[in-house]
């Protein structure tokens, strides 16, 4: 059912228009960011601190919120996001990104030192609860199905940390670590079969047609360039020991991901539409149960 202008109306499902590009770079940034930061702590945490990916991780989280505040139709109204911690997991989000920057900058600042170590295995943490809290962002969306899928959440949490180590391959300091290498590709293995298990409960939840659709329209290309094509060039730079083709599978493997998380939710995000389960009656008439 459409009206004058071409639009869908009445109870079937339709494209969310809530959200937008603006929307989805705030889980681009966070996710690479927050991915970013974690990576950044895990050095620390082993004694060989990173300076670059932590500020490259902190840009992109200040660049994913500073979207969401473009997005805001009376941006200053921002700071009302503060005020909702019992009931909103973007408020959550935006208390967590303090000590998020706080710590990641006391990391840069004091970078090479031992508080400076602590302060940065702070941030990954601080960064794990930022990532967890954009999770339960889109699951909150009780209205998209697409979004409250709970196979949704795991492949949300491993892909953040996936688009991080991917960045952070580029980080001179990082290119050359064979760990390194062996980790992103155990993620990517890890990340499809997330991909597809969310692929596969769309369906058999019934999720509406066309977000199915588009979910079904990425799933092989999404598997050969952000799966695939990345686990090989990482086994190439094993055998190799080479950093370009590491450097090629971590972009591909974060670009895959961003691409995939803008098509979520500007593409594969329509409402459940509503049902009416009991025929209307006028009169003295008896309402009955419709069949489904």
């Amino acid at each position: 059912m459409k009206n004058r202008y071409g639009l869908k109306r009445g109870p079937i499902p339709r494209l969310q228009s809530f959200w937008d590009a603006r929307a989805a770079c705030n889980f681009i940034g966070g996710g690479t960011g927050t991915g970013l930061i974690i990576v950044a702590g895990l050095y620390a945490a082993l004694g060989q601190p990173v300076l670059v990916p932590t500020l490259l991780g902190l840009v992109a989280v200040a660049f994913g919120l500073f979207m969401v505040f473009m997005e805001i139709g009376r941006p200053w109204r921002s700071m009302n996001v503060f005020f909702n911690p019992q009931t909103s997991w973007m408020t959550r989000e935006g208390i967590v990104a303090l000590p998020l920057f706080f710590f990641g900058g006391v990391a840069v600042v004091l970078h090479g030192t031992a508080l400076g170590n602590t302060a940065s295995v702070l941030a990954g943490l601080s960064a794990a609860c930022y990532l967890y809290c954009q999770m339960r962002m889109l699951h909150a969306c009780k209205g998209i199905l697409s979004w409250c899928e709970p196979a949704l959440k795991p492949y949300m949490m491993v892909t953040g940390v996936v688009e991080g180590l991917g960045v952070a391959l580029c980080v001179p300091a990082v290119t050359g670590n064979k760990v390194a290498w062996s980790a992103l590709a155990a993620l990517l293995l890890l990340r499809a079969l997330l991909w597809f298990g969310y692929a596969a409960a769309l369906h058999s939840n019934r999720a509406p047609e066309d977000s199915r659709a588009e979910i079904d329209r990425l799933r092989w290309a999404y598997m050969l360039l952000g799966h695939l094509l990345p686990v090989l060039l990482l086994c190439l730079a094993l055998l190799m020991a080479s950093g370009p083709p590491a450097i090629l599978a971590g972009l591909l493997a974060a670009s895959s991901g961003w691409y995939v998380k803008l098509m979520i939710i500007t593409r594969a995000a329509q409402t459940r539409g509503f049902a009416i389960p009991r025929t209307p009656v006028r009169g003295r008439g008896e309402s009955r149960v419709l069949s489904s």
